[in-house]
């Protein structure tokens, strides 16, 4: 889609919104992981945990309750909650339920842990409003039996007690000894020395150039790039051939069919529902491939998830709107080599 078809499109989305009246609400996301090893804080070993109960708490000026919610955690591990109106969350906070978290849970990880977690502005549009919230964690009974072991306390040596040095006796100096004299040593005989014997060092042949990697830097690209054969090498933990039911779950093989792939839907283009799946599949390659993308993978999927469900032609199109915002950013792609 062109500049000028972008533009187009925005004018007659906001005269869309204009007509029906939009409805303002804020919704929060985030993800539970379980920290196995139980250090408080999330490593490889983590995993997101479903079926746990997270709450998100708002506090006045004075420091009393006036808004709380409670959801719990989907298959993935994620949980996402709608506030309508436009309610103030600036000062809210999301934690693990700790009745929640220990009644009822079908999860061995399920006992809350590390501190609550403030809530993030990410996304405001017309009153619309998407906060985000860092990781929370859970901790199960016992950590697992594979998890680094903490190194050893440092043993204190014990104290030491000072030693008094004896006293000192003076004894009567002794008689002067005669002088010997003394011959020089003779000299042992110059000796040449061994010959070099090291072993050749041999030089490694250099290593094959790695394709570059932006996974540490904040990149996100938009879809026209994502098709090009000179960035096929981006494409990690989906490829053009997989399913669009495998990549977003059954809910979008139902709505897409099941034989459509990833590259047919970075081709979608003219209707509300292709415009979505287009841009939620750009969203999701660019959550694979950067930490500082705004949206990770388990958002992308539950926000694609939910405008399908909802069967409401202005919930595709906010999404929709979302994700363009955020695959509009700066590409950190180079030539595959």
């Amino acid at each position: 889609m062109d500049s000028n078809h972008t533009i187009l499109f925005v004018a007659f989305l906001i005269l869309c919104l204009t007509v029906n009246g939009v409805t303002g609400y804020a919704t929060v996301t985030g993800t539970v992981f379980c920290d196995q090893c139980k250090d408080g804080e999330k490593s490889l070993f983590d995993f997101p945990v479903s079926g746990i109960k997270v709450s998100v708490t708002c506090l006045d000026e004075n420091g009393q309750v006036y808004m709380s919610r409670e959801e719990t955690t989907n298959w993935l591990g994620g949980y996402v909650m709608r506030f309508d109106g436009t309610p103030d969350l600036s000062n809210c906070y999301a934690q693990v339920s700790d009745n929640g978290a220990q009644q009822g849970s079908s999860s061995s990880c399920s006992i809350a842990s590390g501190p609550a977690q403030k809530l993030k502005l990410l996304f405001s549009f017309f009153g619309i409003e998407t906060f985000v919230v860092d990781a929370l964690l859970a901790q199960p009974v016992q950590p697992m039996s594979s998890c680094p072991k903490p190194p050893p306390a440092p043993v204190m040596p014990p104290p030491q007690v000072p030693v008094m040095p004896p006293p000192q006796v003076k004894l009567p100096p002794l008689p002067p000894i005669a002088q010997v004299p003394v011959l020089p040593s003779p000299k042992a005989p110059a000796m040449s020395p061994p010959p070099d014997t090291s072993p050749p060092q041999f030089k490694l042949p250099p290593l094959p150039p790695i394709p570059p990697v932006p996974f540490v830097e904040p990149s996100a690209c938009c879809h026209k790039l994502w098709i090009r054969p000179e960035y096929r090498c981006y494409w990690k933990v989906i490829g053009p051939d997989t399913k669009v039911a495998v990549a977003f779950g059954l809910v979008a093989g139902r709505r897409y069919g099941t034989d459509m792939t990833v590259g047919e839907a970075l081709k979608g283009r003219g209707e509300a529902y292709k415009t979505l799946l287009r841009e939620a599949t750009t969203a999701l390659l660019n959550s694979y491939n950067s930490l500082g993308f705004p949206y990770n993978s388990v958002a992308v999927i539950t926000y694609t998830n939910m405008a399908l469900l909802g069967n409401s032609q202005h919930d595709v199109l906010m999404t929709a709107i979302r994700f363009i915002k955020a695959n509009s950013g700066t590409c950190k792609f180079t030539d595959c080599k």
